[in-house]
């Protein structure tokens, strides 16, 4: 019997409707985001976890515990399968959650378990390919014969990455980086783009967000429009629209906004496809590097295992060095 783990439900439920035996089971989570700090686990963790799910997406932080729980109890039974098929993506998005995951079974005892892997960044006759999920029932049916199994320098590097990835020294990351690991195909283009969403040291915003400010100074003001844009140029993320909407309320919702914003509900807890935004005088300035917006409006950020508070006492992105750097101001 197999045991399929898919990352989120588009892909898991299309592979239900194909003919791969075993059990599809979807992977939800969004570790791109929120507090992932290596120094708590178990119950903490999930409260953690639970907590950021709950404020970000509107849903019951008890129900998001439940859901949580019952992930890990899911996974926690594979010891009762043959085998086990990661399918995973070469983004951001879907490589930490790789990494999260093969770091969880290299502490396991696999018995007779085999662990296999498909992960693409291409699949023939798609010009702009993003994800498993746009890929219909027979072409994920198709790509079941070339998993391969995981090797223990896979098990080892995923290791290595998730802690750096969940660390509070980001350097960790840029000198696994700097190692070039092979093992992985994807994850060294993965975390540098990680890296870059940092603190600019030119204008104190991550590449998302500058990217946005481009595109939305170039006419991409629609939401819709804007989300689009954005994941055609940047699909080393693989951003879902949710994703996108908060980098970009940072923007509206700061004491000194650098984004006006129209069509949203609830001042922008309700995410709108229509809603559009205005740079605003302040933006435009520090887009072009003539100000720096964590020090006019602070910082209550995470990013892996970093969180981001202190502007006086901050890690950021060196553009020119293309290397984080820890930034002291007084």
């Amino acid at each position: 019997m197999l045991l399929h783990l898919h990352n989120g439900d588009a892909s898991a439920d299309i592979a239900r409707q194909s003919l791969m035996p075993g059990d599809h089971f979807a992977f939800r989570e969004a570790l791109i985001e929120g507090p992932a700090p290596v120094s708590v686990d178990g119950d903490e963790w999930r409260r953690r976890r639970a907590q950021h799910l709950s404020e970000a997406y509107g849903v019951e932080r008890e129900q998001c515990e439940r859901e949580l729980l019952s992930q890990e109890e899911k996974l926690a039974s594979f010891a009762n399968y043959d085998e086990v098929v990661l399918w995973f993506e070469h983004d951001l998005f879907c490589q930490v959650h790789l990494i999260h995951l093969l770091n969880w079974f290299a502490q396991q005892k696999p018995g007779n378990t085999a662990l296999s892997l498909v992960c693409i960044d291409s699949f023939p006759g798609k010009v702009n390919f993003r994800g498993l999920g746009e890929l219909n029932a027979d072409e994920l049916n198709s790509l079941f014969p070339s998993r391969r199994p995981v090797t223990k320098d896979q098990l080892e590097l995923a290791t290595r990455a998730w802690g750096a990835y969940t660390s509070s020294d980001p350097r960790e990351i840029q000198t696994l980086i700097e190692t070039t690991p092979t093992a992985l195909s994807f994850l060294v283009a993965a975390l540098t783009a990680h890296l870059r969403r940092f603190p600019s040291i030119r204008n104190g915003l991550g590449m998302i967000e500058n990217r946005c400010l481009e595109f939305i100074g170039s006419g991409r003001t629609r939401f819709d429009d804007l989300f689009a844009t954005f994941c055609e140029a940047e699909a080393i993320y693989g951003l879902g629209d949710a994703q996108l909407w908060f980098s970009l309320q940072r923007l509206v919702s700061a004491n000194q906004p650098l984004l006006n914003m129209e069509g949203a509900g609830r001042d922008g807890e309700i995410m709108s496809t229509d809603a559009t935004f205005e740079i605003t005088d302040l933006g435009k300035t520090i887009s072009e590097g003539g100000g720096d917006f964590v020090l006019l409006n602070g910082i209550d950020h995470w990013l892996g295992g970093v969180y981001l508070f202190d502007e006086r006492n901050l890690w950021r992105w060196d553009e020119e060095k293309e290397k984080v750097v820890l930034s002291r101001s007084h």
